[in-house]
C-alpha cells in the first residue's frame, strides 16, 4: 500500500508520520488490496488558544474510495479514531463484495 500523508499549514514531524504509518499498515490485516492512503492532517480554529488537529484519511479499494474524518485534541487520538472508522468500513465493504 502506497501511503501519502499531507500536513496542511504546518510540518508534521516524523514521528508522527511514523506513527500514522504503522495504524495504516494494520489495516492491510483486514483486506489486502488497498491500494494507496492519502493522509490529511490540518489544525482547526487557528489563532486560538486550544487548537483542534483534524486527520482525514482516503483509502483506494477496487472499485471504490473510502473516507474517514476526525477532530480530536491530539493527532494520535484523531487517527485512531479514524484508523477504527475505516477498519469498520472495509469489513462492510467486504461483506458487500462476498454477497455478490
Amino acid at each position: 500500500m502506497e501511503i501519502k500523508i499531507q500536513s496542511v499549514h504546518f510540518n508534521a514531524d516524523q514521528k508522527l508520520e511514523e506513527y500514522l504509518t504503522q495504524r495504516l499498515d494494520k489495516l492491510n490485516t483486514f483486506y489486502d488490496r488497498i491500494q494507496r492512503a492519502e493522509v490529511f492532517l490540518r489544525l482547526e480554529n487557528e489563532g486560538a488558544p486550544i487548537q483542534e488537529k483534524v486527520v482525514e484519511i482516503k483509502l483506494a479499494v477496487p472499485g471504490t474510495m473510502l473516507f474517514a474524518k476526525h477532530t480530536e485534541k491530539s493527532f494520535e487520538k484523531a487517527a485512531d479514531e479514524v484508523v477504527e472508522n475505516l477498519r469498520r468500513q472495509i469489513k462492510k465493504h467486504k461483506e458487500k463484495i462476498q454477497a455478490k
